[in-house]
């Protein structure tokens, strides 16, 4: 997919997503397969999950007890990371100039090509190490799926473009927005059991939000793009520059030539 995207200008979102289903599907097939717990089958209720994970690789918890683990702090370091990357190194500049404007960045000698290949290779890291904290930060403590094309991951993935583009497309904005949104998500469910409040609401929540951001983004760019009225424009008096008060090269101040 990635090379797709550097050598044909395959659109990153669209095609990551559509990839999505694939990965989800042959998931599914592994789960039902040669991953499935034996225990299961012996059982006869062939439940789609792997066997329980070693406990050496459970997330350590953060307080000793309770659910909250260690994976909030990773993801929280993972984007400050990426903010020291993306503006603090000369790689990152390359990887923002490539972003903002390709042919640009190609007239300042900068490989586009490879600089894309690169960032969709650490993307793609990232959301691994964000897919094991949440196998390895799970109650279960194992893969599991119901057969959706949501997977194990629960829309994470969805839920992360909501959250970056609330944050700016900024790794350290999309710190707080991460959790606003989590947060949502969370109280959502909890409202659906108390009082009945459909969480798919959460859901509509999230499309709203890409719709005015994504509005927002146009509107400041034809606003940048607006020509400036003809009266707005400042004017100055030629009488005040200094070339109109210095008398010229030519003329001697002192009234004597050159011998």
């Amino acid at each position: 997919m990635l090379f797709r995207s550097a050598y044909y200008g395959v659109n990153e979102i669209l095609s990551t997503i559509m990839l999505n289903v694939v990965a989800v599907q042959l998931m599914n097939f592994l789960l039902r397969g040669p991953l499935i717990d034996p225990g299961e089958i012996e059982r006869g209720t062939r439940i789609p999950q792997t066997e329980r994970l070693v406990e050496s690789s459970d997330l350590p918890l953060l307080f000793g007890s309770g659910r909250l683990h260690i994976g909030p702090l990773i993801a929280v370091l993972a984007a400050v990371a990426a903010y020291i990357l993306l503006w603090r190194t000369p790689l990152g500049f390359k990887v923002r100039a490539v972003g903002f404007s390709r042919d640009a960045s190609r007239y300042a000698g900068i490989a586009g090509k490879r600089t894309i290949v690169l960032a969709m290779t650490m993307s793609g890291a990232l959301s691994g190490l964000a897919g094991a904290v949440l196998v390895f930060g799970s109650e279960s403590h194992r893969m599991v799926t119901d057969g959706s094309t949501a997977g194990f991951t629960g829309n994470a993935g969805f839920n992360g473009i909501v959250a970056a583009l609330f944050g700016a497309l900024h790794p350290l904005w999309t710190i707080p927005a991460s959790f606003l949104f989590g947060g949502l998500l969370v109280g959502g469910l909890a409202l659906q059991r108390a009082v009945q409040v459909p969480s798919a609401l959460i859901l509509a929540l999230n499309g709203l939000v890409v719709i005015f951001v994504v509005s927002s983004e146009r509107f400041k760019r034809r606003l940048r793009e607006r020509p400036v009225p003809v009266g707005d424009v400042p004017t100055t008096d030629p009488s005040d520059s200094p070339e109109a008060t210095s008398p010229p090269d030519s003329i001697d101040p002192a009234g004597e030539g050159d011998p």
